[in-house]
């Protein structure tokens, strides 16, 4: 990790700054699939799976005896844990519910909303080297709460030609509706487009890396909404001297080990701390699987010492982490002051790792500094809200005059008649 001292105000912004692969390489070979997806439908999947993902396949959709054989593989104590997780996020998420009441804003005139599930999304599940089951949970379960009438998943299949199990057995218990064998931004486009096997859906979910993050950028440019700019991992961690560098390191590692575009970052008044995390980070990379990815990702990593504490938290804002730990001392304190992060973990007893699993909050957040604008997937992002208003003869002639008043102010006649012929009939 980069180690830096006091860094002035006038640096926050480039420290801030994310790692980004060259952006005009990135829009246009992502726009080369995009078209290829959108004119050659199912052929031009099978076409780039085979080329980006290295693996032919016969068919793109998973069958149901595929789901069955490889859910049977499953330890029981694997799926155990798996319906705990999404017992967790179903309690969270169905605690989100809204009851609209009416308003009535003034005498004859009322107004409320309703929340209507959207129709057909689709979700997205990075795989390759860590399939990411327990992303499945957190899109479809609030997907099913919310009343969605089809979910549709997308993932890339290993070598092997198949899907992992472990989320293929959480696609089922979620009520995942169709599973399909495409990754990486051919997904975003059958989705967003549709193929002869691939329905077009209404909105799309999920995270995965650069090229998946900018294609949802161009699909939703095209008329197809998305959740948020959900990219590659990042985590910043608050600590102090009552840190224990063990835990600090190993949550570090937990979110280093995404990807080597991942980026954790680690703040501290104590300018001793970051020798401590730095020697554990050495002894712990040494025996993990992933230490080559992790290894990487650490290289884009900074260790940021500051002088004072409201500097800290200041740069904290500014830097607005999708995952933010405060593993220190007076951490109610400090948590009140923030302003940006897209999910928070309290003290050293809350490793991002339980959310990102199954605290039952959402792992789904905004990264590279979306959070000062953006929150993380919810029940609501999976509703739309439609407005009512109900005015009475009373409602109208109180309300109209002042309507007639702003459209003849604003140049739109019609609008005033439309209030006006009603008038006259009363």
């Amino acid at each position: 990790m980069k180690k830096v001292i006091n860094p002035e105000r006038a640096s926050w912004t480039q420290l801030c700054r994310r790692p980004v692969m060259d952006l005009e390489f990135l829009e246009s070979t992502v726009r080369n699939i995009l078209n290829r997806v959108r004119a050659s439908g199912d052929n031009g999947l099978l076409e780039l799976e085979l080329q980006l993902d290295r693996v032919k396949l016969d068919s793109l959709r998973v069958s149901g005896d595929e789901i069955a054989v490889a859910t049977g593989k499953l330890k029981p104590e694997l799926k155990t844990a798996i319906e705990l997780a999404a017992t967790n996020i179903a309690s969270f998420h169905s605690r989100q519910a809204r009851t609209e009441t009416s308003i009535e804003t003034m005498a004859g005139v009322t107004c409320w909303r309703k929340a209507v599930p959207i129709d057909r999304v689709g979700i997205y599940i990075p795989g390759g080297t860590a399939p990411l089951f327990s992303t499945v949970l957190m899109l479809a379960v609030p997907a099913k709460i919310a009343g969605c009438r089809e979910v549709i998943l997308c993932t890339p299949p290993g070598t092997n030609g198949k899907v992992a199990p472990e989320i293929l057995f959480a696609a089922s218990l979620a009520g995942v509706s169709q599973v399909f064998k495409v990754g990486g931004a051919q997904a975003i486009a059958a989705m967003a487009f549709g193929t002869d096997s691939i329905p077009a859906v209404d909105k799309i979910f999920g995270p995965g890396n650069q090229y998946v993050t900018k294609a949802k950028q161009m699909v939703n440019q095209h008329g197809t909404a998305v959740d948020l700019p959900a990219g590659p991992s990042e985590l910043l961690v608050v600590a102090d001297d009552s840190s224990n560098p063990a835990y600090v390191a190993a949550d570090l590692l937990s979110q280093a080990e995404h990807g080597v575009d991942s980026q954790v970052v680690l703040v501290t008044t104590d300018t001793s701390l970051t020798e401590k995390v730095e020697t554990a980070l050495k002894s712990q990379l040494s025996s993990l699987p992933r230490k080559e990815i992790a290894e990487g990702a650490l290289q884009n990593s900074l260790a940021i010492t500051f002088e004072m504490e409201n500097e800290l938290m200041d740069f904290v804002n500014q830097y607005a982490p999708e995952h933010l730990m405060f593993n220190c001392r007076n951490f109610e304190r400090l948590a009140s002051r923030i302003r940006n992060a897209g999910s928070v973990f309290l003290g050293q007893w809350s490793p991002e790792s339980a959310g990102d699993y199954a605290s039952g909050t959402n792992h789904t957040l905004p990264t590279n500094g979306h959070a000062r604008a953006y929150s993380g997937v919810s029940l609501e992002s999976f509703q739309k809200f439609i407005t009512f208003q109900h005015l009475t003869e009373k409602g109208l002639k109180g309300l109209g005059p002042a309507v007639m008043l702003m459209a003849e102010a604003e140049g739109l006649m019609a609008h005033g008649k439309s209030i006006g012929v009603r008038l006259n009939d009363l």
